[in-house]
């Protein structure tokens, strides 16, 4: 019987650690189990007392898994970090954002927008939403606004046309085909997001999920995080 590793993973790593899974699989004779979400849902579960092999976070919430004692020692590492961006349709005109007003003015001028709903907790849409917050937008761009589904991608707004600009970590707006980057936030609007990983705590198969952690590390692997858009340590 084929052993299984269970993951929870933020789904800003998914473009990346998909590719990677089929030839872990075959050279450890495991099956990955993977359950996607923004990492605050994954925390959320984990604390309502579901378990997995090895956690893929963001910093937030490792920090709150490594408070409730759920980290195996040692087995900690950071994996990949990514910066939220912008994007739009491929072969859409391409607004200015290079600075804080021209960004204010692209999206006020935008039809229809799409970032992470707040509430469901990724770190992208927290921190845009803070964004218009401070830009003095906010109830301008909210109007015009539309969220994807729990765990989903702004940019399958933007391909099927009900936006014409989306917000999201960049690995995330690159999963998404018919869509191109427009650009990462100016200046010191700037944001990014760290992603890390580690081997809970109470997993009965430490040592694959441990081996598993390793060959995210390594050489090969780091050319695909970077490919998927990630910038990696």
């Amino acid at each position: 019987m084929t052993r299984e590793l269970k993951v929870f993973s933020t789904i800003a790593v998914q473009g990346a650690l998909e590719a990677l899974v089929p030839p872990f699989e075959k050279d450890n004779g495991c099956r990955l189990a993977i359950t996607w979400n923004t990492a605050p849902a994954l925390v959320k579960r984990l604390q309502g007392g579901e378990t997995a092999d090895v956690l893929i976070l963001n910093r937030a919430g490792m920090d709150a898994m490594t408070r409730d004692k759920r980290v195996r020692p040692g087995s900690e590492v950071t994996l990949a970090s990514s910066a939220t961006a912008l994007a739009v349709k491929a072969g859409a005109p391409r607004p200015d954002i290079s600075t804080q007003k021209a960004l204010t003015r692209t999206l006020l001028s935008a039809r229809a927008i799409s970032y992470s709903d707040p509430s469901a907790g990724g770190a992208s849409g927290i921190y845009f939403a803070k964004l218009i917050e401070r830009l003095g937008i906010a109830q301008e761009v909210n109007a015009k606004t539309k969220y994807p589904p729990p765990a989903g991608l702004c940019g399958d707004l933007l391909a099927n046309g009900e936006v014409d600009l989306a917000v999201q970590q960049k690995p995330e707006l690159l999963q998404v085909p018919g869509i191109e980057i427009l650009g990462l936030l100016p200046g010191d609007l700037h944001m990014v997001t760290v992603f890390v990983a580690c081997v809970e705590a109470s997993s009965a198969e430490a040592t694959t999920g441990q081996a598993l952690i390793d060959f995210l590390r390594s050489p090969a692997s780091v050319a695909v995080f970077r490919a998927k858009g990630l910038d990696t340590p």
